[in-house]
Parts: structure tokens; C-alpha cells; sequence
């Protein structure tokens, strides 16, 4: 019983691997002095969100929808 599952974790572990993405990179700029950042996660609140998303991290490569 305890191979099943163990068995039936490793599978439902694996598909859920399959299915992942890298996350998207979006291009900021700093309210204070203007310069941009390209990244995947939020800078802050000093930091608006001016573009994206992208595929890579030079924010140069915009992902394409359907």
C-alpha cells in the first residue's frame, strides 16, 4: 500500500512538473528618476509597471497570445 502511494505521489509530482512555465518578465520604471528594470516579480511601490509580459530578461522578446 505504502509503494502505491508513494508510486501515485511520484506520478501526480511529475505530471504537475510538465506542465510548468517560467514565469513572465515585465519592464519597470522608477517614479523617482526614470530608470527601468526589466523583471518577474514586483520592485515596490516607487516602481510602475511600463511593459510586458516578456519571454526573456532583457525585456525584449514580448510573449505571444493567441
Amino acid at each position: 500500500m505504502k509503494r502505491r502511494l508513494a508510486v501515485l505521489l511520484l506520478a501526480i509530482t511529475a505530471a504537475g512538473s510538465t506542465l510548468a512555465r517560467p514565469a513572465w518578465w515585465y519592464l519597470y520604471q522608477s517614479r523617482i528618476d526614470g530608470q527601468r528594470a526589466c523583471s518577474q516579480t514586483p520592485l515596490g511601490k516607487g516602481w510602475l509597471q511600463m511593459a510586458g509580459p516578456f519571454e526573456d530578461p532583457h525585456c525584449e522578446k514580448l510573449v505571444r497570445t493567441k
